[in-house]
């Protein structure tokens, strides 16, 4: 092979290279999109007991629902109580996927993974996430956290099955 056909061999894997990268973050929303990043920081800072950073990330009405329902007023503390103590403690949620209700408001699915050796992987959580006046988005309504496995954790959006639903 000669010279000039490897360097067109070479021009034509970093184009491809190229697009394949750019064509990753188009695709990858989580990386995008507000909703998404509002709803997996809710569940990785609310499964792991971080008030201080999950009660802002819920709008009014969840948050006075929260401060009458919850142990200790504590949205964190209703989160874990879902999540059976034989599953572990969460390690980390992830996007898993999402359904647009308009130009303001998402229905956001996570799946979480919990403790190494004690607990199980697949733990689906929804969030409904609007953004409000202020352009900030805040979640308006959860459910879920339950096994990725149970009927129960399809279509959570508007499966009158899922448990936990709130408000």
């Amino acid at each position: 092979m000669g010279s000039k056909q490897l360097l067109w061999v070479g021009l034509g894997l970093i184009v491809a290279i190229v697009v394949i990268a750019v064509a990753s973050l188009a695709l990858t929303p989580q990386a995008t999109n507000p909703a998404f990043e509002i709803a997996t920081s809710f569940m990785n800072a609310a499964g792991t007991g971080d008030e201080t950073t999950a009660f802002p990330l819920l709008n009014t009405t969840m948050q006075e629902w929260a401060a009458a329902n919850c142990p200790d007023g504590q949205a964190s503390a209703c989160v874990q109580g879902y999540i059976p103590a034989e599953w572990g403690n969460l390690i980390k949620a992830v996007f898993r996927r999402a359904a647009t209700d308009g130009e303001r408001a998402w229905d956001v699915e996570l799946i979480a993974t919990s403790e190494t050796d004690t607990g199980a992987s697949g733990v689906c959580s929804y969030f409904r996430v609007e953004q409000e006046a202020d352009d900030v988005w805040r979640i308006t309504e959860w459910a879920g956290f339950l096994w990725c496995g149970d009927a129960r954790s399809r279509n959570m959006a508007t499966n009158a099955e899922t448990p936990n639903r709130v408000p």
